[in-house]
């Protein structure tokens, strides 16, 4: 199976990524679990936030008592948007790394160092015992060894229609470390946390943007669907500018009226790329299915910002939380699952534990979309919190069971 399952080309005229065309690299003897980055980070993630979101929910109802390195509020919005997602990135940018620059695979010990270094992170942010300054240290250098491979990479193999990426890389490591400068010294984390989903949601839309129309005109070949979507069209251009303009303004001037109609305009023009994909078509086929899903929620997210930044709909808190449980968990169970199976050699299909996977996590967001404000908790608050949080949980949990032997074994067709 081609390692090309992850392709993204942020040049409009690139063309779709054909199998086959994978670069060869020399065998590799070690054990699979540290043969691709997408091994140990999807499973360490997906296993990462089954534990943490049911504790962040156990904290938030005064089930528990914890003492982290910072206030449980704090922690909760770290550990989601700057230590698990992170995982995530570097899963996925570690093997579509390869074949972006037909350059060797981060492998072996080297990948088993920067895995170890991520978990160093969460358990420093759990357990201080280092001390404060250099748990955030710790944490932070992750991000940033990460945003360094990933421009030796390109500059080595020369690949600059790649540089987006790592420039929003950068700009997340810088967002996790002004959160951190921040926390210690007890301001408001607001504005890293503002760049950081900016951030994400750029990211969403290059890569589900890329992903989405390429899979489907994949599944419309393979079932004879006339007019396959452009994999880039002149729309998807207008639609990534106006998605940047927003998410500027939305860090810089969060509470402007402008910025709020920037949002609308951002989110409806999204709404109308997702649907030009018609990607209800692929119903058959799960495993692209939830790919516009996925991009879907992104629109939704810059709508509902949007409108709540003008005071209408739902709370500015609930608005973010489409992006980060509807856009981030429905996209990265997208790619994790559909480089799993692919990656290891495995029929690109979604079985019925895969469809229960998709079926719990946008569960678990809808739940957290509509929980009343949890600033003023209710029973229905708790309930609805427990639910999603169970959702979620379930959704990552069951992946790493269903999926985690195909990441601790060798790919089939090796």
């Amino acid at each position: 199976m081609s390692a090309k399952e992850i392709p993204i080309v942020t040049q409009p005229t690139a063309a779709p990524v054909q199998e086959g065309d994978e670069p060869t690299f020399p065998p590799y003897a070690g054990p699979a679990f540290l043969s691709y980055g997408f091994r140990p980070f999807f499973l360490g993630a997906a296993l990462f936030s089954s534990v943490t979101v049911l504790l962040w929910v156990a904290l938030f109802a005064g089930g528990v008592r914890v003492e982290f390195l910072y206030l449980p509020r704090e922690w909760h919005v770290h550990e989601m948007l700057l230590g698990f997602i992170p995982a995530l990135i570097a899963g996925f940018l570690l093997t579509a790394m390869p074949n972006w620059t037909d350059r060797m695979p981060l492998r072996g010990v080297p990948l088993l160092a920067l895995f170890l270094l991520w978990v160093a992170g969460r358990l420093c942010m759990a357990w201080p015992v280092v001390g404060a300054s250099a748990a955030a240290v710790i944490d932070g250098a992750f991000l940033v060894v990460l945003a360094v491979y990933a421009w030796r990479e390109i500059i080595v193999s020369g690949s600059w229609d790649r540089a987006p990426i790592g420039v929003l890389v950068s700009l997340y490591a810088c967002a996790n470390i002004l959160f951190h400068l921040s926390a210690l010294r007890n301001v408001s984390t607001d504005f890293p946390e503002r760049c950081a989903v900016a951030v994400m949601t750029l990211l969403l839309t290059i890569i589900g943007g890329r992903l989405a129309p390429t899979f489907t005109r994949e599944f419309f070949a393979s079932k004879k669907i006339p007019k396959p979507p452009d994999v880039f069209a002149p729309m998807d251009g207008a639609t990534m500018i106006t998605v940047l303009l927003a998410a500027i303004a939305w860090v810089v001037q969060p509470e402007s009226v402008w910025t709020g109609a920037v949002l609308i305009v951002a989110g409806l023009a999204s709404l109308v790329r997702v649907l030009r994909w018609r990607g209800w078509l692929t119903w058959p086929e799960p495993l692209v299915l939830i790919l516009h899903v996925g991009y879907g929620w992104v629109g939704l997210f810059l709508v509902a910002l949007g409108a709540s930044i003008l005071g209408v709909g739902l709370s500015t808190a609930n608005a973010v939380h489409v992006l980060t449980t509807g856009a981030m968990g429905t996209m990265t169970l997208a790619v994790m699952t559909r480089a799993s199976l692919g990656h290891t050699g495995r029929p690109r299909h979604a079985d019925r534990l895969t469809v229960i996977i998709y079926l719990l996590i946008t569960m678990g967001a809808v739940l957290r979309i509509f929980a009343p404000h949890p600033e003023t908790p209710t029973p229905l608050t708790h309930t609805m919190l427990g639910l999603s949080a169970l959702g979620w949980s379930g959704a990552y949990l069951l992946f790493a069971l269903h999926y985690g032997r195909y990441l601790l074994r060798p790919s089939l067709d090796e």
